[in-house]
């Protein structure tokens, strides 16, 4: 489990199918979950066949996440911050509590089924790689991972172990995203080469979600007590405590919540939203790895993301479709109006919006149900043909999956949600070297910009490896 502070590029060829959502086999090897007590292992799985789920950041996002997997036995919880996870403990009072995922995870390790990760970005992957070579399947929330490399390495460890495996961007279960599909493939709007997705996060200057565009602390201040300030910095490298501004005339930390804007532990806004945004663009036009990324943003320094970013993003042609450019706004930043979008109908604070040669596509939040523009053109046209399976609910379909032993089932598994992350993070590659970045995914590197290696991967304090 050990790791050292070296640096490690990817340079392997994933060749994964991410359009298996009609039901084909994925080229996954199978794990077929069974029960510890049918094996006669010491401390197996609970009556009915529920498995033992270990929760890894349970405060927050994590609570909710196990909230949503209660048909399970929540066997083990494990976070750094107690305070933060007092109501999720409560909540389950005969789980085993744990600080360190690691610990928890060697020591429990017969007792384990899956792994529930809701803690911030930079602990996802050491801990799904980690659990997943344990044999551990493994629902993450989002973004994936925190690097390029990251998202690659968990992909190709899922693989591997073949696990099921399941990145929490909720609305890839949700009808509205089967239903962007189904209008494009009918043919709704003609022929999509361009595509606009946008975002409210992380907020403005004059009233952020939380702080960005700004530089290290100098305020330290020491950790609170219930806070494991060391473990919760996990593989960042080390940096004391701090306090700033909130960016509305308050303080703020980095923990709980204040940390998805620093490069050491988050991914800004496109992590946060563009998992959940931009989805239907990836699902629908079945889009791979860009070619090139350009950014424009309000400016850039090493501690945190820009204040706000406009991230192009080409994609080459595919099979009958031709190539397609994604526009990514956040901050504040919108598209352009459509001009046949009706008076007194907006855009809305996040959303996505294809443009296509006969007509518009125009969707919310988290692939939410898109409707045709103008309202007439919806009106005229209707709904298209239900012709893909409608699922269960996101993470049902992860349970059913895992019990099952089929990987494919869990439809944002890391074989979709791998290649994925990779595409948006590249954005950012463009957003901290302030150039257009060519992208060759096979060998995850910048023909152009070799200064990009500096921020495809980082440095990992020891004891979190990702090998």
């Amino acid at each position: 489990m050990m790791n050292s502070n070296n640096k490690t590029a990817g340079t392997s060829d994933l060749s994964l199918s991410r359009r298996h959502f009609m039901g084909a086999a994925a080229a996954v090897a199978a794990f077929t979950y069974v029960p510890k007590r049918v094996l006669g292992q010491a401390g197996g799985s609970s009556a009915n066949d529920k498995m033992n789920i270990a929760g890894i950041g349970v405060g927050g996002q994590g609570a909710g996440d196990l909230r949503q997997v209660e048909s399970e036995n929540i066997a083990f919880l494990c976070d750094v911050d107690l305070n933060r996870a007092g109501g999720t403990i409560k909540r389950y009072p005969n789980a085993k509590v744990y600080r360190d995922f690691r610990v928890m995870l060697e020591k429990e390790a017969r007792n384990i089924d899956a792994v529930v990760i809701g803690a911030p970005d930079h602990i996802h992957a050491p801990a799904a790689i980690m659990a997943m070579k344990m044999g551990k399947h493994v629902y993450c929330e989002k973004p994936m991972a925190h690097t390029i490399y990251e998202a690659r390495r968990m992909t190709e460890v899922a693989k591997e172990t073949g696990v099921v495996t399941q990145m929490g961007n909720q609305g890839h279960a949700g009808e509205g995203l089967r239903l962007y599909w189904e209008f494009i493939n009918d043919g709704a709007i003609g022929t999509v080469r361009e595509v606009h997705v946008w975002s409210d996060r992380a907020g403005t200057a004059e009233r952020p979600w939380w702080p960005q565009g700004i530089g290290r602390p100098t305020q330290t201040i020491p950790a609170p007590e219930h806070l494991d300030w060391d473990l919760w910095l996990g593989p960042a490298q080390w940096r004391p405590y701090a306090k700033f501004s909130n960016g509305r005339g308050g303080e703020a930390t980095y923990a709980p919540f204040n940390w998805r804007g620093w490069w050491d532990f988050g991914c800004g806004a496109i992590g946060d939203m563009a998992v959940h945004n931009a989805d239907p663009a990836f699902f629908a036009l079945d889009l791979d790895a860009p070619t090139a990324v350009e950014a424009e943003t309000s400016g850039v320094n090493d501690e945190t993301l820009p204040i706000w970013n406009i991230i192009r993003f080409e994609f080459p042609a595919k099979g009958n479709r031709p190539a397609v450019k994604m526009v990514w706004y956040d901050g504040g930043k919108l598209p352009p109006r459509p001009d046949d979008l009706e008076e007194g109908r907006n855009l809305g604070d996040n959303g996505i919006l294809f443009i296509g040669d006969k007509g518009k596509l125009l969707g919310g939040s988290h692939a939410g149900v898109p409707r045709l523009i103008p309202e007439s053109h919806m009106k005229e046209y209707g709904r298209p043909p239900k012709t893909l399976p409608r699922s269960p609910g996101h993470q049902k379909e992860w349970i059913e999956a895992c019990k099952a032993g089929k990987p494919e089932d869990a439809k944002s598994g890391f074989w979709y949600a791998g290649p994925f992350t990779e595409a948006l993070l590249v954005g950012n590659l463009a957003v901290r070297l302030q150039a257009r970045v060519e992208w060759d995914t096979k060998t995850l590197r910048s023909p152009n910009c070799p200064e990009a290696d500096n921020y495809i991967t980082k440095f990992y304090r020891a004891g979190y490896s990702i090998m």
